[in-house]
């Protein structure tokens, strides 16, 4: 039978031809605000919306469940999953692999698929962050709250302890609004409480979320400890919260690094050190605004020591994000466009404006620097959200996502051809990938270890 002439007429598409993605109507995007994807994921998952009606017999109740022997952990399971290991599938007494590996095979195979002319990409190829305003403010005040815990534990150390007083307070104040913050973006408190559940070191939001509680828990017993007469009480409290503070300051920048997301992932060098750096600077900078408010004289030597933090600080935040904004290449394009392009060039300016009011502070008089740890502050906060922003901006770069897969996303052209570096050539060679890690080994290890242990 022949075909009919319309439809011998119609080109039959091929698989190597770039085809225009696909539109997304308006009403098919997900809610902006966490709190109503909550209720829309609520409302398409309730027997009031779907019908549970079986198609053959009836509903079925809860299964009676026993183990496998006596003892056992789980059912067919060897203790600690060991068993899941590897797929015993690709064990060498089986037809689906050789007793020896071909390495070299597999090396050249990995080297094909990093190099070489990358076709058209159709994306989206991964999911942009849903996260709201929520979490940048979050970052904000928990980097403020740690930088004000460092400042408590200088002014202990230098023996100024009633600004130390003061400082702690400022701690406080400022991690007060992080979790409350926090449970909004995640759309309900239980899910807060669920990531209590665990401790998981290799996790950064797991680890992050018991760094917020063992900090404001500190925060406020040194406070407390301060309004008792308890001085030095106060000030080991004091001490172990600017530790635990060394943390929440700077997780939420490995948090973002941690991500398949080009702009963040590839700033991993950098992003940990530029979120330390600007808690330090908005730390030091409402601590010296609360100080003066309370009567800290003008020529104090805290007062001038915490003026110095604050221009280094925001120094060094500053000289850090334009030596990591040029070595992105392509890839800073998200922080430089757009919005989240407009906040970062507002922060460097805010940095630029306090930087000169520090320094004409003598002709000026002290509202100068003043408004120089306003700017200080605001900066920190611009930051944040040109951070978090250019990331929604930076997955929806489908070619930089897949260059990044490659290794591509902040290399010129040229380069695209040579062959992974050695330091990632021992993956290919059977090597245990731990075994050029032993940091992230020690890691691993130690969380199985609290795993295990919190599970009796």
């Amino acid at each position: 039978m022949t075909q009919p002439d319309d439809d011998r007429s119609v080109p039959r598409g091929r698989i190597d031809e770039p085809q225009e993605p696909a539109s997304v109507a308006a009403a098919d995007e997900p809610p902006a605000s966490a709190a109503a994807r909550e209720e829309q994921w609520i409302a398409d998952h309730t027997p009031a919306t779907r019908d549970t009606t079986p198609a053959v017999g009836s509903p079925g109740g809860p299964a009676g469940w026993e183990r496998a022997r006596p003892g056992a952990d789980v059912t067919l399971q060897r203790h600690g999953w060991a068993d899941a290991a590897w797929s015993f599938l690709f064990k060498g007494d089986t037809s689906y692999a050789a007793e020896t590996a071909d390495w070299e095979a597999v090396a050249a195979a990995g080297r094909r698929a990093r190099t070489g002319e990358m076709g058209p990409v159709h994306g989206p190829v991964i999911n942009a962050p849903v996260w709201t305003w929520e979490v940048p403010l979050y970052f904000w005040f928990g980097g403020m709250a740690a930088g004000s815990s460092f400042v408590a534990l200088a002014c202990d150390l230098a023996g100024d302890h009633r600004s130390a007083r003061i400082a702690r307070r400022v701690a406080l104040a400022a991690v007060l609004p992080s979790p409350p913050l926090l449970i909004a973006d995640l759309g309900r408190p239980g899910r807060f409480l669920n990531m209590m559940r665990i401790f998981k070191p290799r996790s950064p939001m797991n680890l992050g979320a018991w760094s917020l509680v063992g900090f404001s828990t500190l925060a406020a017993g040194a406070v407390g400890a301060d309004l008792l007469g308890q001085g030095r009480a106060a000030r080991r409290l004091g001490a172990a919260n600017a530790v635990v503070g060394g943390y929440l300051g700077s997780y939420t920048g490995v948090l973002l690094a941690t991500t398949a997301v080009p702009v963040w992932a590839r700033s991993r060098l950098f992003l940990g050190p530029i979120f330390v750096s600007t808690a330090a600077a908005t730390g030091a900078a409402a601590t010296r605004l609360t100080l003066v408010a309370a009567g800290l004289p003008e020529g104090h030597p805290t007062r001038q020591a915490l003026g110095t933090v604050e221009t280094g600080a925001m120094v060094s935040e500053l000289v850090l994000s334009t030596v990591n904004e040029r070595r992105l290449g392509p890839a800073a394009a998200s922080l430089e466009h757009g919005g989240p392009g407009r906040l970062f060039q507002g922060a460097k300016w805010a940095v630029r404006g306090g930087l000169a009011l520090r320094f004409l502070r003598g002709p000026l008089g002290p509202g100068a620097h003043h408004l120089a740890s306003v700017l200080y502050m605001g900066a920190g906060l611009a930051f944040r959200y040109a951070w978090v922003n250019a990331g929604r901006t930076s997955a929806t770069d489908h070619e930089a996502v897949a260059r990044m897969a490659r290794g591509q996303v902040t290399v010129d052209d040229r380069l695209r051809d040579r062959p992974p570096p050695k330091r990632m050539r021992s993956v290919w060679r059977g090597r245990p990938h731990g075994a050029g890690r032993p940091y992230s080994e020690a890691i691993r290890r130690t969380s199985l270890l609290a795993e295990r242990i919190l599970r009796r």
